[in-house]
């Protein structure tokens, strides 16, 4: 059958993966600290706990109404101390966000005790929006709109080609799966995604900008689409490096605007290898509490750090296994997504024969929507669709519920022995935090 409980399994490492968008040469100590870009990758030390029932889509759209779309839009109007701040960041002179890949909301008040100054110091709950994954969620951020508007709807997601439709990786920027080849040329990332980002505005009005990035992420897809803007590099492939670069960026005399674009992946890396809120994560976590604390402390009065996460994140219990039954598989062109949400391309003419078929499979386990029903209800945000992101999501779009996960074992070998998964519509993943150190 396909549907199992994950058991004990056996750790799997970056070193069995191929490269990451542009990262060919990067050594495989710095791949291991590149978080959801190892998508692929994981251990299962012991099982995990199960997490919390699926909130409705209407609750969590109706209680939470702002998400990281909002964030540069505020940190704008604060910098210029003039305009719409729907999340009053304070004005400043110069403003970082730290974005801590996995950060969840609902995580973090959980463990107050292992991070209480990030805890003490969130202002807001904010929507990460759907699917809460890291290539729409920094999109989302940069561009200060939903994915309806930038397109960037998921993890992975079908283009049309010559034979129905192909498989394309936005976190990795490369076409027929995270494996295949590198998309950057024959998938511009400025064309791919052409809606001008909040980045680019900020620099057109005298910000200076800056990354406190790793080194590889200037040049790769999904930078180069969402923030669409050049800026300073200050390299930083560690959290020691993260707070010795936002301090070089906060650390200059006049009164010229800066403001810096932060990330941290380990956070994420350790969830989706161990699983969120395991001693690993934990102590991830209590580092990433650390520096902030330090940084709270360090930075000039005249600077504001905000820190927030793109997406939180749930463990497996549930799998459903996309392969085992040929049913998932009959009138389907391609099944893209990831295991906490599905895109799915169903033949010419077999939409409502899909869509039935896969709610009988499913059940409970997953909300079946087809492509209508989701826009209709707003999935995808709540600004008018875009006709790049309506050709890209699929007939169907199907959301996981619980602790439940849908995989592609013949797509995505190592998949099923992730410990942690996001993108669906539970708080765990949804919901994210917004600190301000002011």
């Amino acid at each position: 059958m396909w549907h199992k409980e994950i058991g004990v399994g056996e750790r799997l490492t970056v070193g069995s993966l191929g490269p990451v968008d542009g990262a060919d040469e990067r050594s495989q100590a710095d791949a291991q600290a590149t978080a959801d870009e190892m998508m692929h990758a994981s251990t299962l030390a012991e099982p995990r706990p199960r997490l919390h029932e699926t909130a409705a889509v209407a609750t969590i759209l109706s209680t939470v109404t702002h998400t990281l779309a909002d964030v540069l839009p505020s940190v704008a109007a604060a910098l210029h101390d003039d305009g719409d701040n729907p999340l009053a960041v304070a004005p400043a002179r110069d403003i970082v966000v730290l974005l801590v890949d996995g950060l969840g909301a609902r995580l973090l008040e959980r463990h107050r005790a292992t991070a209480p100054t990030l805890a003490g110091a969130a202002r807001a709950t904010l929507r990460a929006g759907f699917p809460a994954t890291t290539a729409t969620s920094i999109t989302s951020l940069a561009v200060g709109a939903p994915c309806a508007v930038h397109g960037i709807i998921g993890y992975s997601f079908g283009l049309p080609a010559d034979d129905g439709r192909e498989s394309f990786n936005a976190l990795r920027w490369r076409t027929g799966g995270a494996e295949g080849p590198d998309a950057r040329q024959t998938h511009p990332p400025e064309q791919f995604q052409p809606v001008t980002s909040a980045v680019q505005h900020l620099a057109a009005d005298g910000v200076g900008i800056h990354y406190v990035v790793p080194g590889y992420q200037m040049t790769s897809g999904l930078t180069r689409a969402a923030f669409r803007a050049e800026g300073a590099l200050h390299a930083a492939d560690d959290l020691a490096a993260v707070r010795a670069g936002i301090l070089e960026v906060v650390a200059h005399d006049g009164t010229d605007r800066r403001f810096a674009y932060a990330y941290h992946p380990a956070l994420d890396m350790n969830g989706h290898l161990f699983g969120a809120e395991s001693p690993e994560w934990l102590a991830e976590l209590a580092r990433v509490e650390a520096v902030v604390a330090d940084l709270m402390t360090d930075l000039p009065t005249d600077a504001t750090l905000l820190v927030t996460g793109d997406h939180g994140m749930v463990n497996a219990g549930t799998v459903v296994d996309l392969d085992g039954e040929a049913a998932f598989r009959r009138d389907v062109e391609l099944i893209a997504g990831e295991a906490r949400v599905r895109h799915v391309y169903a033949a010419a003419g077999a939409v409502s024969d899909v869509a039935d078929r896969w709610r009988g499979l499913l059940g409970s386990r997953a909300r079946v929507a087809t492509r209508e029903q989701a826009l209709d209800e707003g999935w995808f945000g709540q600004s008018p669709v875009g006709a790049v992101a309506r050709d890209r999501i699929g007939d169907l779009v199907v959301a996981a519920q619980a602790d439940t996960v849908m995989v592609c074992p013949a797509d995505e070998p190592l998949e099923p022995a992730m410990a942690g998964h996001h993108g669906s519509w539970t708080d765990d993943e949804q919901l994210v935090p917004l600190i301000a150190s002011r």
